[in-house]
């Protein structure tokens, strides 16, 4: 009778192991049908060079950028000390102190965005870099010549522009500066854990997060965070069905002057998400797990229980990139 039982618990024991494994690989299927692992390398890098990248590393440091030498990129978009790209503030203060209008999105992956900006208004990471510099809150410069000027008066960058760009005559150009920075952020690549799921390590995620993936995936998050990003890629009003209580920003209207396009903004990527709050453009939502209930209230019409939003966090958390901080070795 004893051997009979150990018999049925060893079966019971093989089978609920099998179930699980099965569940986990249909969850990983289910999971690469909806986002995709980060690539090795983003849209455009296969025209940067080794010199290119370092000039443009230098660049995102370089507080000469700045009207009064006290501002760079990375000033709010801090990738060291454990930031992830932002500097985890609502709104990010200005070379003249002055605050600026919108939360800094992270710079992290940025590249596989449609656009850049919280309305999208640039095109890609070129156009992107070239926005801050002459943004008199931001870096205050007056204008590109300006911005040339100073940067050729440096013996240091005469060398390294040269080097970066040896076929143009001359080397240091706004479009070239951009370009460099560009080059640089294109190398800000984190994939995570959730990767390493969905290239097949089940055990990657924990129980709790794998949990959290499936309610994502059920209260149809997916339908605006899906692709390489979890985001970036579509525009979509916030408050969808219930309106946000902040309105004095309307997004993509102030851009396009369409009344179509009032509260637009572009989806943000989640990748790296648990670290990058406050939350939304205007930095209002302070923690993630408040984040998460106010988008179920705003876009999905849901109260969302305590369970969900726990499992959710849990999930998102596992998209942390692994080693963020290389960058800047």
């Amino acid at each position: 009778m004893r051997v009979k039982n150990i018999f049925w618990l060893i079966t019971a024991s093989f089978l609920l192991v099998n179930a699980n494994v099965f569940a986990d690989d249909l969850l990983v299927s289910r999971a690469n049908r909806i986002f995709s692992p980060l690539p090795e390398a983003m849209p455009g890098s296969e025209n940067d060079t080794a010199e290119r990248i370092a000039l443009g590393k230098k660049l995102f440091f370089e507080k000469r950028l700045s009207i009064n030498d006290t501002q760079s990129c990375a000033s709010c978009h801090i990738l060291d000390k454990g930031f992830a790209g932002v500097d985890n503030l609502p709104t990010s203060p200005g070379a003249r102190g002055e605050q600026g209008t919108r939360n800094s999105p992270t710079v992290l992956n940025a590249g596989w965005q449609d656009s850049q900006f919280w309305d999208g208004r640039a095109e890609d990471l070129v156009e992107q870099a070239k926005g801050p510099i002459l943004n008199p809150i931001e870096m205050g410069m007056p204008d590109e010549k300006t911005v040339e000027k100073k940067i050729q008066g440096i013996a240091e960058y005469q060398t390294t522009f040269a080097k970066a760009f040896p076929g143009d005559k001359p080397a240091i150009t706004y479009q070239n500066i951009a370009e460099a920075i560009a080059a640089f952020e294109r190398t800000l690549i984190t994939p995570s854990r959730f990767d390493d799921f969905m290239k097949g390590d089940v055990a990657a995620l924990s129980i709790t997060e794998k949990r959290g993936l499936k309610t994502f995936m059920k209260l149809d998050c997916q339908s605006c965070h899906d692709g390489i990003l979890l985001g970036g890629e579509t525009y979509e009003p916030l408050g969808k069905e219930n309106p946000y209580e902040n309105q004095a920003d309307q997004g993509m209207f102030l851009v396009t002057k369409d009344e179509a396009d009032r509260m637009f903004f572009k989806v943000a990527q989640l990748r790296n998400i648990a670290l990058t709050a406050p939350y939304f453009h205007d930095g209002k939502i302070e923690t993630l797990d408040k984040a998460v209930r106010k988008m179920g209230k705003l876009q999905l019409d849901e109260e969302l229980t305590d369970q969900q939003v726990n499992d959710v966090v849990s999930f998102l958390k596992a998209l942390t990139g692994k080693n963020r901080e290389q960058y800047v070795k």
